[in-house]
């Protein structure tokens, strides 16, 4: 196969090829179109496949499939505002290094990595002072640029993260929504405290395990789906409420604190009804953290749930740089939290109509794109 130029001053493991396999967003409506011969990505010289000085291309070799990329292949109201049409989705990855610039220090070609999908030339305020994930500038890997749903990605040196030698493919593919869950559960202080979780989707329930691992004595979940409930107990909760049966959970938890309440809420739906259950179940005083993101603006009792209660409110948007990596990486390699059920199918590229399927009926909790094969 023919190569693309290529830059000399670049180090690389030997030709690359001049087109990739790609799922991308093909029109502003439902559904992905695979593309069997796409451009390679362009780092900052502009040009495919070809690395600036601080650029890294990366073979992808697994991608996990999440909450953001059903919104995107639905072509939900916020996709529509958001996504540009003719982007490669997808911002859950590891891959090896493939080719990286003259300046790239500390990464070496062919090794394990994933990487961090938010991506600031880190010049402004927050980037400054430790808050890079709010940065003014943030661009997001399959949402504002290229993402990780085909054979090759370029990121900036910067933003990729080295893969523990002890830590699986199919764990190192999710590092970004564990990491969600990871800075959600940590931000909050849960530790000999009593936990809410509302919404046991994907991050929901990895935020379950995590929550366990970092102390916290009790793990409340709710949801509308009886397996995901099943799920949640399998990892650890005390107790999983199914919402659809009313609201006489929330009496039950008051009975079991001693605050009236539970210490902590997570907020993983983005539901309206869900945020406003999360906030009656949570005692006066408690702290929220919310990381669910509603379809359209919610009506909100600010006085009740939060002036009156004296609540503390965080919000909650990707992960700490790097502080949150490290933090999931030591909750791994430890063996305190456990991801295996909750990657239910590992699925060919080819069979991406499926994954998205499965997602849809709640088959499928978390689902990976089996892209390259294993990475050793």
């Amino acid at each position: 196969m023919p190569t693309l130029e290529t830059d000399t001053t670049s180090k690389t493991r030997g030709d690359t090829a001049s087109s990739m396999r790609a799922l991308f967003k093909h029109h502003a409506g439902e559904g992905l179109e695979y593309d069997p011969a796409r451009a390679l990505p362009a780092g900052s010289t502009g040009k495919p496949g070809v690395c600036g000085p601080n650029d890294v291309l990366i073979r992808v070799h697994k991608a996990g499939v999440c909450g953001t990329d059903r919104h995107i292949w639905e072509w939900d109201k916020w996709a529509a505002g958001r996504i540009p049409v003719g982007i490669v989705t997808g911002h859950e990855f590891i891959g090896v290094i493939e080719k990286m610039g003259s300046a790239v220090e500390h990464l070496e070609i062919g090794q394990r990595v994933s990487g961090e999908g938010h991506i600031s030339s880190m010049t402004d305020y927050n980037a400054l002072t430790g808050n890079a994930h709010i940065a003014r500038d943030m661009q997001i890997i399959g949402v504002d640029r290229e993402g990780c749903f085909a054979d090759y990605l370029m990121m900036p040196q910067s933003n990729v993260w080295p893969v523990h030698d002890d830590i699986s493919d199919d764990h190192a593919a999710i590092f970004d929504p564990l990491g969600n869950a990871v800075h959600t559960v940590m931000s909050a202080g849960v530790s000999a405290k009593s936990v809410l979780i509302t919404g046991a989707g994907i991050i929901g329930l990895m935020a379950v395990t995590v929550a366990k691992a970092a102390g916290a004595t009790r793990v409340y979940v709710t949801d509308m789906d009886p397996r995901r409930l099943a799920h949640a107990k399998q990892l650890g909760a005390d107790d999983a409420f199914d919402v659809r049966e009313g609201d006489g959970w929330i009496k039950e938890i008051d009975g079991v604190t001693p605050g009236d309440g539970v210490d902590v809420l997570l907020e993983m739906s983005g539901a309206p009804k869900g945020i406003d259950a999360g906030f009656r179940a949570l005692r006066s005083g408690g702290t929220a953290a919310l990381l669910g993101i509603p379809s359209e603006p919610p009506a909100f009792d600010l006085t009740n749930h939060i002036v009156f209660k004296g609540a503390t409110v965080i919000g909650v948007n990707g992960r700490r740089m790097w502080q949150t990596w490290f933090q999931a990486e030591q909750f791994l390699l430890s063996g305190r939290i456990d991801l295996d059920p909750i990657i239910t199918h590992v699925l060919p590229l080819s069979d991406y109509a499926k994954a998205f399927s499965l997602m849809q009926s709640g088959e499928g909790i978390k689902v990976v794109l089996d892209i390259n094969g294993p990475t050793r």
